[in-house]
């Protein structure tokens, strides 16, 4: 049993209800029993064709009764079931968003975020909808049957009451073992979903190395390791499946034997005898169906303690925030002492300290590896510092995810989101009350106009998966356009450019330009063109500072960017 069913919302009522509607079962299966076996009985000793037929009217009265109760069970279950996945996927959805994407991904991986939302879900709605009828049916039907098995014949009653535990215990060794492979199988799954999304993400780079072929072979291989495990899993569920059967089988047969023993003896009539064995197999019914239905839904199981262990996971709290003026020419922002580290234990920034001051363009340049991104997702809020002190118009706070900053935000990182929608859609993500005016103009300015104009449907042409698919550069315009519908005075630029080509690079260049004047901007970048049109420059090494200035100035002082520009003219030159 879940060990968190009895907290989800209107849990409590559903299993009253259930329990109810088990109970009234049970009582039209013993009817059921009990008139079919009246009926039989009576044509064996030649009773006349009008008593037989009321009695199988009754039978087929409580045969009616007992499904229509199985459907109203099946269907308070199955609301329940659907109610309460759907609350658990935006739980689960807003967690992520709480945590941060750096922060839930890097943690759990994209893939397997992906899989819990889309297919871990609707395997936990399956595994809730079947748990809670089989659950009451084991607890309630047989206590029923075993109950008025012992007014009909004692010996018979203590077989059914010795027979149900060894079923039971072979139920749980069966379910340990299974549990165990499934488990393995599940973490393959995730494993492949995860190596599946990197795949996909790592497609374009994969074939620009010219290794995209040699792949083949990794995913052959996590291919078959999930194929195996999955193999394993069904194994052993068709394993138990078949244990369940014989053994309930066979523990009819014994219940069979002793009555057929008795009737020989003529110590029981044929009416209780009949009655007993038709109740058997109801007897070991629910047992047989819980665990049939529990192997078919452990990976719902294993999602939804998955899912709890994610909700379970401390967020940022951004209630407590204080309230923050719109960023202006006035406006300070001062970080101190700032050391963030991964959740590996790795230190990626370290003892930062700077202060930029109304609409600056800030330049973020260094290595690779040197802590760029870091000081860009620290920026946006996606990475929560763990010691240092940040302030903002003389308000300290510990963190940047608050929403008075995040309005004010506009982040277009290397690799924009593009939605399977149209391209109207995308541009307006963001903005979905802009005018079409608006939209218009920002394409224009945006420089995908061109682009629009050569769509069969124009702005309504829908692109990304099953539709158009775009260029890289024409990714980061629908970013650009993005970014100009929202007007907002904050700018984080994360390596915009690093995929393009130069000629691609030079026309989203004079883009961007005129996107930058009049905001405080941070542009992390390998180019350095980029930073002549800086006022100032923050050369990162190994998650430090190690200088400060402008373009001119670090040159003149001949240090790490000096370095660095040298080393960018070679490789341009070679």
């Amino acid at each position: 049993m879940d060990k968190q069913l009895l907290h989800y919302k209107g849990s409590r009522s559903v299993i009253v209800w259930i329990g109810v509607l088990t109970a009234l079962q049970s009582v039209a299966i013993l009817y059921q029993a009990i008139y079919l076996s009246k009926a039989i009985t009576q044509m064996f000793l030649g009773d006349g064709w009008s008593s037989v037929s009321v009695s199988f009217a009754l039978f087929a009265a409580a045969h009616v009764c007992r499904h229509l109760l199985q459907w109203m069970k099946e269907r308070i279950a199955g609301r329940f079931a659907e109610r309460t996945a759907l609350e658990l996927q935006q739980q689960l959805i807003q967690k992520i968003f709480g945590l941060g994407p750096r922060r839930a991904v890097g943690k759990y991986g994209s893939g397997n975020l992906v899989t819990l939302s889309l297919e871990g879900v609707p395997k936990f709605k399956k595994y809730i909808e079947l748990l809670i009828p089989r659950g009451l049916s084991m607890a309630l039907t047989p206590i029923v049957i075993l109950i008025y098995t012992f007014t009909l014949d004692i010996t018979s009653g203590v077989t059914l009451l010795l027979v149900m535990p060894i079923l039971i215990v072979f139920l749980v060794l069966i379910g340990l073992v299974t549990k165990k492979r499934t488990d393995a199988q599940m973490e393959t799954y995730q494993l492949l979903s995860s190596h599946f999304v990197d795949s996909l993400r790592g497609l374009v780079t994969l074939k620009y190395l010219g290794r995209s072929k040699s792949h083949e072979k990794a995913i052959a291989t996590v291919s078959r390791k999930y194929r195996i495990a999955t193999n394993r899993s069904l194994r052993y569920a068709f394993l138990s499946a078949f244990s369940l059967d014989f053994f309930s089988s066979l523990s009819v047969a014994v219940v069979a034997v002793q009555l057929g023993l008795q009737l020989i003896e003529g110590n029981m009539a044929l009416f209780p005898a009949l009655t007993i064995l038709i109740l058997a197999p109801e007897y070991f019914l629910p047992v047989r169906e819980l665990g049939n239905d529990f192997h078919a839904t452990t990976d719902g199981k294993e999602a939804a303690e998955q899912i709890q262990g994610i909700l379970q996971e401390e967020t940022i709290d951004a209630n407590d925030a204080p309230t923050l003026e719109d960023w202006s020419a006035t406006s300070k922002l001062k970080l101190s002492g700032i050391q963030y580290s991964s959740e590996e234990g790795q230190k990626l920034l370290s003892d930062i300290n700077m202060s930029v001051t109304g609409y600056t363009k800030v330049g973020v340049v260094g290595s690779s590896g040197a802590g760029k991104s870091t000081l860009i997702d620290l920026l946006s809020g996606f990475a929560v510092p763990q010691t240092g002190k940040i302030t903002i118009d003389g308000n300290e706070v510990d963190h940047l995810f608050i929403p008075d900053w995040q309005r004010q935000l506009t982040y277009i990182p290397q690799h924009p989101t593009i939605l399977s929608d149209s391209i109207e859609a995308n541009i307006k993500l963001y903005s979905p009350m802009a005018t079409d005016e608006e939209v218009e103009n920002a394409v224009h300015k945006a420089g995908l106009s061109r682009l629009v104009a050569s769509f069969p449907n124009g702005l309504k042409e829908k692109i990304g998966q099953g539709g158009r698919v775009l260029s890289g550069g024409e990714e980061q315009r629908v970013a650009v356009a993005r970014a100009m519908l929202q007007e907002r005075p904050i700018l984080l630029l994360d390596e915009p450019t690093a995929h393009l080509d130069i000629e691609t690079e030079h026309d989203l260049k004079e883009l961007l330009l005129p996107l930058m004047e009049n905001k405080l901007l941070f542009f992390a970048t390998h180019r350095l063109h980029w930073m002549k049109q800086m006022d100032r420059i923050i050369v990162m090494m190994d998650g430090g500072i190690a200088e400060v200035g402008t373009h001119d100035e670090l040159l003149k002082a001949g240090g790490v960017y000096t370095k660095l520009v040298q080393a960018h003219r070679k490789g341009m030159s070679g």
